[in-house]
């Protein structure tokens, strides 16, 4: 039986201007507002930190508070 993705969190590697998923699933959680973000709509996130953002402000509160 095929196992599907569906409403499963993947494990994501972020890299300078892209990622890599790790673990399949069909999204992320938002560090900073702990939303979900489909990974075809993910476009904020932290190298450094390793944590994904649902909007540039969240990504731009996460910064504030490191």
């Amino acid at each position: 039986m095929l196992m599907s993705n569906k409403g499963r969190t993947a494990k994501v590697h972020y890299l300078d201007g892209t990622f890599r998923v790790l673990s399949p699933g069909d999204h992320v959680i938002c560090a900073v507002t702990h939303v979900p973000i489909r990974l075809d709509e993910l476009r904020y996130w932290s190298v450094e930190r390793q944590e994904a953002h649902a909007s540039a402000e969240a990504s731009a509160e996460a910064e504030m508070r490191s």
